[in-house]
């Protein structure tokens, strides 16, 4: 059963200040607008805002940032699909390697140890960094 400092205590780590919420609404605008016109890649700037503003531990930081890129995804999809920028076969190929690739990657996300998931991430932020260049 819960005491009323237990509930307390969690009140009291639930609130953020004002000026947290106003810094967190504006990266999650950004994040938005860089998902939806680049059709992806929000993530990538959620995981570093997510440990930088709310220093949330390396692992939360990855789900977090997946939980909120998944409405984000699915809203610009719908738009582009409506839009007529949509190719099938494409969009059924790639997008079922995403699935499978997302289910693994949530799975290995649980067992592999929190250095080994930045290092990875740094990699690839490096690759997609390196593959923009060229």
């Amino acid at each position: 059963m819960k005491t009323k400092k237990t509930t307390k205590k969690k009140e009291k780590e639930n609130k953020l200040p004002a000026k947290k919420k106003f810094i967190l609404a504006l990266c999650g605008a950004l994040i938005g607008f860089i998902n939806g016109f680049f059709g992806g890649g929000g993530g990538m700037i959620c995981v570093p805002l997510l440990e930088k503003v709310l220093h949330l531990p390396n692992k939360y930081s990855h789900a977090t940032a997946i939980v909120v890129i998944l409405p984000i995804s699915f809203i610009s999809a719908v738009i582009y699909l409506l839009s007529g920028n949509l190719e099938t076969i494409p969009f059924l190929t790639v997008g079922t390697g995403v699935l499978l690739g997302g289910i693994v990657g949530s799975f290995a996300l649980k067992f592999l140890p929190e250095k080994i998931v930045r290092i990875i991430f740094v990699f690839v932020m490096l690759a997609g960094g390196i593959r923009l260049l060229f």
